[in-house]
């Protein structure tokens, strides 16, 4: 399919866009001031052992502490993969508080969780993962045929240089790289792990030694291919940057390169600001008249499959199956372009044809085979449920762009006013219970709750006067939420 990059560059922020046949399949949005960080190596000073919890906290830096588990110990991890006979030493005796070590971020912070952390370093390349500390050579899950693995890895063999220590493992794309490419991106990753190291030695902690490649150049590494025809980048001077990488990484991909000086803005003129709108909200239209309702909560995203205003033309049992095989191939494209990750459960119209389930479960693993991140699908629950996992990397599309709502608070709902009313009436009386003191209670409220007071609630207010024996005032504040009232003693 002809696939198209779109590279929409300013100070503040880039983003990517990927096309197929001019449809929107996947959106980037990295932000300077919240940089991702996954790959970044830092000098970090362990802050707290856990021994129960076999980890440890360390400080890189950030606002909080990074999190650092047994089994993401280079030391530890060797023992278990070589099969030692001596058992592995737990973390209490490997690592202590005020130790530095080197480290390197696996998991952005997300949410309330700090960054997750590793001692086995590696760096990625185009073509290849270099491996400073340990002598092994792999490859990619994505090489699937076994002859053609074992001829890479004789391959690759015969182009590590002889006093190399470390190892590498080949990326999907060098199933097809020549000698040469192999070659030069061996020499770029050893030259770079020398600066890296020399870099940390002697560091005081915390100290960052290498940070990724910008988004921007990730995705000429990891996204640009042979099905790539153009990658369109709309400013000038990083279009510069991103022509001299890839002459010097990825020359073949260097006439692919194009600076877009067209008057309408990129993202505009190929319809992108109209996708990203959709894909921040909940509710998705499908051609046949079905829906998805997509919610992201903190635990697990669910995708609920409805037929909406799809009433087929045959039977219901049809009118369904078509639903949820749209619905598959949509779902698929939501997940990319929203980078839901972790547990995904949908929800699809109760099928009783175990043929259609197949055939429905079919299209949806076929439609995520294009995902670049590693998923899980799971078959038919017992209750008509898919499960499925995609690996989590860095935050959704929703929480880079959004925020919990002021109002609600992230529930989605808000108190109603009569619901406040009654509050504001229990809090009155418990304060004038607490202050007998007090001439007047005056309540200061929504516009919402004060009308609803001074309306069907007014007879509430006049016996809760009457009660307490002291007048209560009501006082509109126009810039307070529904929720939101106080109670001013005066």
């Amino acid at each position: 399919m002809n696939e198209e990059i779109l590279v929409n560059i300013t100070p503040q922020e880039t983003r990517v866009a990927v096309l197929t046949a001019g449809q929107v399949q996947e959106l980037v949005v990295e932000r300077e001031a919240s940089r991702g960080l996954v790959g970044n190596i830092y000098v970090g000073r362990v802050a707290r052992v856990l021994p129960g919890m076999q980890s440890a906290f360390v400080e890189i830096g950030l606002e909080r502490s990074a999190f650092l588990h047994v089994a993401d110990i280079w030391e530890h991890r060797r023992t278990q993969e070589n099969g030692m006979t001596e058992p592995a030493k737990p973390i209490e005796k490997m690592l202590a508080e005020g130790q530095p070590v080197t480290v390197q971020v696996m998991k952005d912070p997300i949410g309330t969780k700090g960054a997750r952390l590793s001692t086995q370093l590696s760096i990625a390349g185009r073509l290849l993962v270099y491996l400073p500390q340990d002598p092994h050579i792999g490859i990619s899950q994505r090489i699937e045929d076994e002859a053609g693995r074992a001829a890479l890895r004789g391959k690759l063999k015969e182009l590590i240089p002889a006093d190399e220590k470390g190892g590498f493992i080949l990326r999907t794309l060098a199933e097809g790289a020549s000698n040469d490419e192999l070659r030069t991106d061996i020499g770029y990753l050893r030259n770079l792990w020398r600066d890296i190291h020399e870099r940390s030695l002697g560091a005081p902690p915390p100290k960052l030694v290498y940070q990724g490649l910008s988004l921007a150049q990730r995705v000429l590494r990891d996204m640009a291919s042979d099905a790539t025809s153009a990658v369109h980048v709309d400013s000038r001077e990083n279009y510069q940057k991103l022509a001299a990488f890839a002459q010097a990484y990825m020359p073949r991909l260097a006439g692919k390169l194009q600076h877009y000086t067209g008057e309408r803005p990129l993202f505009e003129f190929y319809n992108v600001e109209e996708e990203i709108e959709k894909a921040l909200s909940r509710r998705v239209d499908l051609k046949s008249g079905g829906t998805l309702v997509i919610d992201q909560t903190e635990a697990m995203t669910t995708v609920d499959v409805n037929t909406g205003g799809f009433v087929g033309q045959r039977n219901f049992d049809d009118t369904v199956f078509k639903t949820n095989l749209e619905a598959a191939q949509a779902i698929a494209r939501q997940l990319r372009l929203r980078n839901l990750g972790g547990i995904i459960v949908v929800d699809f119209i109760d099928m009783h044809s175990a043929e259609h389930r197949a055939a429905v479960l079919e299209e949806i693993r076929r439609a995520l085979a294009r995902d670049r991140t590693r998923m899980t699908v799971s078959n038919f629950t017992a209750l008509g449920l898919v499960e499925m996992t995609r690996k989590r990397t860095r935050e959704s599309l929703a929480h880079v762009l959004c925020e919990p709502c002021q109002a609600c608070g992230g529930r989605g709902e808000i108190k109603t006013a009569r619901t406040v009313c009654y509050e504001v009436l229990r809090e009155v009386l418990r304060e004038a219970r607490a202050f007998n003191d007090a001439r007047e209670f005056r309540v200061l409220a929504s516009q919402a709750v004060c009308d609803l007071f001074q309306e069907e609630e007014s007879g509430a207010l006049a016996m809760l006067s009457d009660f307490i024996g002291k007048p209560v005032s009501i006082q509109i504040e126009t810039s307070y939420m529904q929720e939101q009232y106080d109670i001013v003693l005066l």
